[in-house]
């Protein structure tokens, strides 16, 4: 039997992962406007031309990458056995705190964007615990 909590949890990670990833392609110099302050964004950009367009470029592509996730987080989300949602629940737990262990160790020392990584760390393990609260009830719906 399948989980409707799975459809839901994969339909809500989709949004946000196609939201972010379509701001990353197209809007990126105001996301950065708006999550670090005008005056980090301008150094964000980089200072040459080449540095700009490899930024951007970089930039594009990883939003790209977002959004390819979210549109297949939304095909996972049709996805009927139990035992394939409960094994990708498990990666994705897997990946969120390996996202925050990445922050934490590396991303903090990024002098530019030292004061961000707290914040997003908590994003990480906000986004893990959903996963964790279904399996979790997955867990309770088996053995009950």
């Amino acid at each position: 039997m399948a989980s409707s909590g799975f459809f839901l949890i994969c339909m809500l990670h989709s949004l946000i992962a196609l939201t972010c990833g379509a701001m990353m392609m197209f809007y990126s110099n105001e996301v950065f406007v708006f999550s670090h302050g005008s005056e980090i964004a301008s150094k964000l950009v980089g200072s040459t031309p080449h540095d700009e367009l490899l930024i951007r470029t970089s930039d594009s592509f990883s939003g790209l990458l977002l959004f390819a996730i979210g549109f297949f987080l939304f095909m996972v989300a049709f996805v009927k056995d139990r035992e394939f949602q409960i094994f990708f629940a498990k990666g994705c737990v897997l990946l969120h705190v390996a996202m925050a262990i990445w922050r934490v160790y590396f991303e903090r020392k990024l002098e530019i964007l030292g004061h961000d990584w707290l914040r997003q760390v908590v994003g990480d393990i906000v986004l893990a615990l959903s996963w964790v609260f279904f399996l979790v009830y997955s867990w309770r719906e088996k053995y009950d």
